[in-house]
């Protein structure tokens, strides 16, 4: 990845928690709670992932920043969304969010070339480096911003007659 795109993916990193809010502004219960499908996460169960996602994501970057070679674990988020009461009210996790992310992005700053070059093997995928990192969650929040406005939508849709 060269410095270009770099700097392009931690901006957009950064501005993942911003899109995230915005995608929540206003939300009433009903749309929290709403599904876009039957097997689809509603805004509720989407923020407390995400908050659930970027606690790992954060212990991943710092392991494969400070450890050699780091075993980086994968996890079963179905799991957490199933076990870890995602029903619960979203805005400790919504903070959660914003705030592993915000520490994150301080790190990202300030990484060398070296350390940007470094790596660990995931459990699951195999080679895992700091760089991919990046390409992974400078999009993670985008995504689940626009699911978050689909759940939505459906609510609306649900209540018209």
């Amino acid at each position: 990845m060269d410095a270009e795109t770099r700097q392009r993916e931690i901006a957009r990193y950064k501005d993942g928690y911003r899109v995230v809010a915005e995608a929540l502004a206003g939300a009433t219960g009903a749309e929290l709670d709403a599904r876009p499908a039957p097997d689809a996460w509603s805004a509720r169960e989407i923020v407390h992932h995400l908050a659930d996602s970027e606690m790992t994501s954060a212990i991943r970057l710092r392991r494969l920043v400070a450890e050699e070679q780091p075993a980086i674990a994968a996890y079963d988020q179905d799991l957490f969304a199933r076990r870890l009461y995602y029903d619960r009210p979203i805005a400790s996790s919504l903070e959660a969010f914003r705030f592993a992310r915000a520490t994150t992005a301080e790190i990202l700053d300030r990484l060398t070339e070296e350390e940007w070059a470094r790596e660990g093997t995931h459990s699951e995928v195999g080679r895992f480096g700091v760089e991919t990192w990046l390409e992974i969650y400078a999009k993670h929040a985008h995504g689940h911003a626009s699911q978050i406005r689909r759940a939505r939508a459906s609510a609306n849709q649900e209540l018209r007659p």
